[in-house]
């Protein structure tokens, strides 16, 4: 919600230079653009609507808004950049002084009406496109194996599996079937443990609540127990609501905790960096019998550094999404060390996972929804 209702500037010069462009491509006529008009009168009158009646409106009309309006505002984005790249293109070819770029200009002059038209319609098929792609990458979860093979015994196992969820999301688009959809993909990999590594809900708990989702969370069945952290979307809105929620999903709320959830293994499990007062994880691993495998949990990866200089054997994260949006897992690398995926340092293992939900919008361009089952094994 939070991301809609600042996305006013956004809204008025997307739509405003979409649409100056997109005019100019359509042939003359009433007939072709007077739709044309109707549609951002209608999209940005939704968005105006939702923007100042949020607050009044019933909830399903304000899903609806929601839906139209990041639906569109996404698409707006990728036609932006298709448009802003056409703009560089054409100055390129009016600075260039030899033949090719006076023919090319000279050809598009020639046939400018048709060429504007054909780019209007292949933008439109090839926006839709990404859209209804990046729906299914959001709303369609792929599990995702990483075998893990640490410097230390695991005693009698042989493997230690776990399933780790991060960044649910549990809001206005990631609701009740989609949870049902996760806890099925997770019981159906029959985990040792399972790990739900914060940013459980979105922004309210609200609809967590309203729907009963605590319900299908306490579905999950692994041996050795679900435990749960937070993310710092759990830090927003009603935060003591949300911890008295995750409290009822049957699941083990760790907070600045140590656990051992069988005499193999360390499980440490942080608060949100977003708690500048979080122990440190130094602190945390006082009394700790560093010979058996320590596993850190921890929402951001911005501390993923902390787990290799204090040698512990497996960090899991989540948080970034990897970007959800593409070009935004490039510039990724420029925020975190360890933006997404799978690293070994020394004897440290890390996995960032992108997220079995979504944030805001039910897209992901470039990116996929995923389930991590890690298969550990240790030293014989």
């Amino acid at each position: 919600m939070k991301v809609f209702l600042t996305a006013l500037y956004a809204q008025i010069f997307l739509n405003a230079y979409i649409f100056w462009r997109g005019y100019q491509a359509l042939p003359p006529g009433k007939t072709v653009r007077i739709p044309f008009i109707l549609i951002f009168a209608v999209e940005l009158s939704l968005y105006f609507t939702g923007y100042i009646f949020h607050k009044d409106l019933p909830d399903t009309f304000m899903y609806l808004i929601l839906l139209i309006c990041n639906t569109w505002y996404i698409a707006s984005l990728y036609i932006a950049m298709g448009l802003i790249a056409l703009e560089v293109t054409r100055f390129i070819l009016r600075r260039c002084s030899g033949s090719y770029g006076l023919k090319v200009l000279s050809a598009y002059t020639l046939h400018k009406s048709r060429i504007k038209l054909s780019l209007f319609i292949i933008f439109i098929a090839v926006v839709t496109g990404l859209m209804v792609n990046g729906y299914g990458n959001a709303v369609n979860p792929v599990v995702r194996y990483v075998d893990v093979r640490i410097s230390k015994p695991l005693q009698d196992r042989e493997q230690l599996t776990v399933a780790m969820m991060s960044d649910l999301h549990i809001g206005e688009f990631v609701g009740k079937k989609n949870v049902q959809r996760f806890v099925e993909l997770c019981n159906a990999e029959h985990p040792d443990m399972v790990i739900i590594n914060g940013d459980i809900i979105d922004y309210e708990s609200r609809q967590a609540e309203q729907w009963h989702i605590e319900d299908d969370l306490q579905q999950l069945r692994a041996p050795l127990g679900v435990y749960l952290t937070l993310g710092n979307h759990e830090y927003r809105a009603n935060r003591m609501a949300k911890i008295r929620w995750l409290n009822k999903t049957g699941g083990i709320l760790l907070k600045d905790s140590v656990v051992l959830p069988d005499s193999t293994f360390y499980l440490i499990g942080r608060d949100d960096a977003i708690n500048r007062k979080r122990a440190s994880l130094e602190t945390l691993l006082k009394g700790v019998d560093m010979s058996k495998p320590v596993i850190v949990i921890d929402h951001q990866p911005g501390a993923a550094r902390e787990v290799i200089d204090n040698q512990c054997d497996l960090g899991l994260f989540g948080h970034t999404h990897n970007g959800q949006y593409w070009p935004a897992p490039l510039l990724l690398k420029l925020a975190f060390e360890f933006p997404y995926g799978y690293y070994v340092e020394n004897d440290t293992h890390l996995y960032v996972s992108s997220g079995i939900g979504f944030a805001g919008q039910p897209y992901r361009i470039g990116t996929r929804s995923e389930l991590v089952v890690l298969r550990i094994t240790g030293r014989r």
